[in-house]
């Protein structure tokens, strides 16, 4: 039993994820037209758009980019202990956090996996629903109900202790008188 629900669920998973695709999938149309609505305004603001103020405001974002980089390293090289002792810690304690964080992503990834293939146990079950209620109008409309079935009447059983009757043996007819 447990070997079936082991193979169960990857395939309620694939459905799970299926069902999601198709959903998804149905939103597509209403991005595209927003898309198209969105378009021409879009590229008249680039035609429009001056190629020397945008080298400017690209020129001037560098600058600053290249400044904050600058201090921050000066100031993570600054506040480096040399202490090796201190550092081996740090380094020891960073692989502890990240296997806790592995652990825990392991763990969400399982209560994902568990959603979607819960989910795609009930589209499972609407897909099975809904062919068999269709099956069940096929079939009254086809087949009249059928005829009450007799109930077949209990065997008595002979009770503990007590042993049925025995049968005799059915005794022949003979012509010749019997021998004694």
């Amino acid at each position: 039993m447990a070997m079936i629900e082991e193979l169960r669920t990857p395939l309620y998973f694939a459905a799970g994820t299926a069902d999601l695709a198709v959903r998804q999938a149905k939103k597509v149309p209403g991005l595209i037209e927003q898309i198209a609505a969105e378009a021409p305004a879009r590229i008249d603001a680039v035609r429009n758009t001056d190629p020397k103020v945008v080298q400017q405001k690209v020129s001037a974002q560098a600058k600053e980019a290249q400044a904050t980089v600058q201090a921050k390293a000066t100031e993570v090289l600054g506040s480096i202990d040399t202490d090796l002792k201190k550092l081996g810690e740090t380094v020891q304690d960073l692989a502890l956090r990240s296997v806790g964080v592995a652990a825990e992503y392991a763990v969400r990834a399982r209560e994902k996996y568990e959603q979607v293939a819960e989910h795609g146990e009930q589209a499972v079950r609407t897909w099975r629903g809904e062919a068999a209620e269709e099956i069940n109008d096929i079939a009254v409309a086809v087949e009249p109900d059928p005829a009450p079935k007799k109930v077949a009447e209990p065997v008595e059983e002979p009770q503990a202790g007590k042993t049925p009757p025995a049968r005799k043996p059915a005794q022949r007819k003979s012509t010749a008188p019997a021998a004694e």
